[in-house]
């Protein structure tokens, strides 16, 4: 089991979260887009908990009172979200639906409750804290893990998800924001590791945002430009852009889909969610839009929900390479037609033999990818 993490001492630490807005009009274009509320009358998230695993949350927040269950903190500096990172992941999961009070904004899953788990006090952090608060999730019951955070791999880090795993965890991880300025691109983690929901980012047009990274192993994308959602303070933050915004989406929809599905497992869970999703195939978008409608109520084969192996794991979407669709297209007209090559290479081949000619091995044929 893992050790109880002994709290550090608390350290007075600058709060100055930047500023958001009071309040905000016309609903937003993700809820518009996911339409997640259609799923409501057969489940709200009742019953799941989701860890977040960030800057801390604003329990204070008019949408997220009485949300929060409860918060831990790992850096010792004190349970507030400084930042507002964390909060806004919260907001976009599980807030309160106050649409009777004017507010157009709410949580994909408003009846599941948030565990926070701060493990940064700023906007960068330690590896191994992550790893800390990963396990300490796990411990502390959560049905999902959300990690909003992009890290390089780590030992104690896949040493953590294997752990929460094992505790039938889902965790849910951004992909990854990728910048001009950045250079070479590498997979992010915990994204990357093997039953990891990892998540890319899609705008308003459907379309996989510029920032999103694509080298990570995408499994289904979700709104992550223009967002808008609760901020430190009591008050909102509009245009938020990144796949930290992306994640919680899915992690809401994971609420709903374990609420109304208890006997599913995360393996289970993850390949629901790839299977019902939309618009997939490009670079970067893996199985396409996460469809909350579809993952909570497809009826999937038994077969397939009872699997206990590891389900479809889906590669990074290539390049199209137009030799390579021209090779398949010839494979496939050349199956069409199997009967009539027989008869011409009977016809043709000694007359080849007596020109020369000699058969040789096809290149570049595509092989599947691990």
């Amino acid at each position: 089991p893992s050790p109880v993490p002994t709290p550090a001492t608390t350290h007075a630490v600058r709060c100055e979260p930047e500023p958001g807005v009071a309040e905000v009009t016309g609903e937003p274009w993700p809820q518009q887009r996911l339409r997640f509320e259609r799923v409501w009358r057969l489940t709200r998230g009742e019953g799941v908990t989701v860890a977040v695993v960030d800057s801390g949350v604003d329990a204070t927040h008019p949408q997220l009172s009485g949300v929060v269950v409860r918060q831990e903190d790992l850096t010792g500096t004190d349970k507030r979200d400084c930042v507002g990172h964390g909060t806004a992941v919260a907001g976009i999961i599980a807030g309160r639906d106050l649409t009777s009070r004017g507010v157009p904004v709410m949580g994909v899953a408003p009846d599941a409750r948030i565990l926070s788990i701060k493990q940064t006090e700023g906007r960068s952090g330690d590896v191994s804290r992550l790893a800390r608060g990963i396990r300490r999730a796990a411990d502390l019951g959560a049905d999902v893990i959300n990690v909003s955070v992009q890290a390089q791999d780590h030992p104690a880090l896949k040493s953590a998800v294997t752990y929460a795993h094992d505790k039938d965890a889902v965790i849910v991880a951004a992909a990854g924001n990728v910048k001009q300025d950045d250079g070479a691109v590498a997979a992010a983690y915990p994204a990357e590791y093997p039953g990891v929901i990892a998540v890319g980012s899609a705008s308003p047009d459907g379309a996989k945002s510029e920032f999103s990274n694509g080298v990570t192993r995408i499994s289904v994308t979700a709104p992550g430009a223009g967002i808008t959602s609760a901020w430190t303070g009591g008050g909102y933050r509009t245009g938020l852009d990144g796949t930290s915004f992306a994640a919680p989406f899915v992690s809401g929809v994971v609420a709903l889909v374990r609420a109304r599905h208890p006997e599913l497992d995360h393996w289970q869970i993850k390949r629901r969610l790839e299977r019902t999703a939309e618009g997939g195939g490009m670079a970067g978008t893996g199985a396409g839009l996460v469809n909350p409608l579809l993952a909570v109520t497809s009826v999937i084969p038994a077969t397939e929900e009872k699997a206990a192996a590891p389900p479809i794991v889906l590669a990074r979407a290539p390049v199209p390479d137009a030799r390579k669709q021209a090779i398949a297209v010839v494979i496939a007209a050349g199956a069409v037609g199997a009967t009539a090559l027989v008869v011409f290479v009977a016809l043709m081949l000694p007359r080849a033999r007596r020109r020369g000619w000699r058969a040789g091995n096809v290149r570049g044929t595509p092989r599947a990818t691990q």
